[in-house]
């Protein structure tokens, strides 16, 4: 369904389209299963705790550096 650059769509059919195409696009998705979402979930918290403590460690080292050499 391509339309030639001669014609003009107006607001509405290019809005029609827009919708199609993006209807048609979410049918393509692989939608996780609530598995899936759980594990995912799981995975990203873990991921956040361990890079949170890591910046807290080296924060707390910096800290006592900086402390050690401007005394």
């Amino acid at each position: 369904m391509s339309v030639a650059k001669s014609e003009k769509v107006g607001f509405f059919g290019g809005l029609k389209r827009w919708f199609r195409s993006v209807w048609g696009e979410l049918k393509k998705v692989h939608w996780p299963t609530k598995k899936e979402i759980v594990v995912y979930t799981i995975v990203v918290i873990v991921a956040v705790v361990l890079v949170g403590a890591g910046i807290w460690i080296a924060d707390l080292g910096i800290s006592y550096l900086m402390q050690f050499v401007l005394q």
